[in-house]
């Protein structure tokens, strides 16, 4: 059974699907790209990653495999073993191997797994039918040169037009002149005289509302319970595991002993196994997790491990 094609759909849908026994294949969307230096316009994408210590057996590729090929989970696991096993023989014969529609596994000289992804496919269904284009370049023409040649070339005549003598007009300038001068005495009289109309009306307004503020008097008899407002927290999707224990007990111990020594551990539900699993911590990002995985393998627990899972 080639079980990469299983892999491929499951990635259009889940961030993270694991190969139990293999690694965990890891997805994370990027952005829409732009290349200036060619033009070139990139929809946005999953990026796909491998990490090779995410080994443990979530069921989500077994259940796939079981309702795709209508057989069970055990035949769904089985199945999943042998195709490891020869992932593995033929990483040991030819030093790598290619997963359609995927990317490209090989080992390195420290014989640790190298991971390519492949480009031709974009598993991020809210792109579908976008592809990558390349944008002829857009030639701007300069019009500002041609407007100042045409500015410099262009001669404006002015021609005067011609006086007419009019008695009369000198006449109605000193008419003109003498309203002039009564304006200018009577406005500022006129203004005077509004401003303290105005100034009155205003004071006698302002004492009417100081005396209704005075006289209103305001009794709440049964006073709006407090509102309480509910602080939706964030999701913390990536989780460190310290652990799953068949006893109760020993899974609170251990979440005590990892509470004594500074981590936010918790408990959470029992899985489907009846095991009860104890975290190192939650976290945002799978960076970020990633990075406190590594802490924590090197100073407490070689054996830590990346759930991804929403609580």
């Amino acid at each position: 059974m080639k079980i990469e094609l299983y892999i491929a759909q499951l990635l259009y849908r889940y961030q993270c699907v694991t190969v139990p026994g293999f690694g965990a294949f890891l997805t994370e969307i990027q952005s829409a790209q732009l290349n200036e230096s060619s033009n070139s316009f990139f929809p946005p994408k999953k990026m796909i990653a491998f990490n090779a210590y995410l080994k443990n057996n979530d069921g989500l590729l077994a259940n796939h495999i079981a309702q795709a090929e209508k057989t069970s989970y055990e035949y769904a696991v089985s199945a999943i073993q042998f195709e490891v096993f020869n992932w593995k023989k033929e990483l040991q014969e030819k030093g790598m191997f290619t997963l359609k529609n995927v990317g490209e596994l090989c080992l390195n000289a420290d014989k640790n797994l190298i991971f390519t992804a492949f480009d031709q496919t974009n598993y991020l269904t809210s792109s579908f039918g976008l592809s990558p284009f390349v944008s002829p370049l857009v030639k701007r023409e300069i019009f500002e040169k041609q407007l100042e040649t045409i500015e410099e070339k262009a001669t404006i005549t002015l021609i005067p037009e011609p006086k007419e003598r009019n008695p009369y007009l000198k006449y109605a300038a000193i008419f003109v002149l003498g309203l002039g001068l009564t304006g200018s005495i009577c406005y500022p009289i006129y203004q005077n005289q509004l401003a303290t109309q105005t100034l009155i009306v205003e004071t006698s307004v302002q004492k009417q509302v100081q005396n209704k503020i005075q006289e209103a008097t305001f009794f709440i008899k049964s006073p709006l319970p407090a509102v309480t407002l509910a602080v939706k927290e964030e999701k913390k999707p990536y989780h460190i595991m310290a652990g799953a224990f068949r006893n109760e007990e020993n899974a609170q111990k251990i979440l005590e002993d990892l509470t004594r020594l500074g981590y936010k551990a918790k408990r959470i539900a029992p899985n489907k196994n009846g095991l009860f699993p104890v975290l190192y911590g939650s976290y945002s990002t799978f960076a970020e997790a990633e990075k406190a995985k590594l802490e924590i393998q090197k100073t407490h627990n070689p054996e830590a491990w990346i759930l991804i899972q929403s609580l």
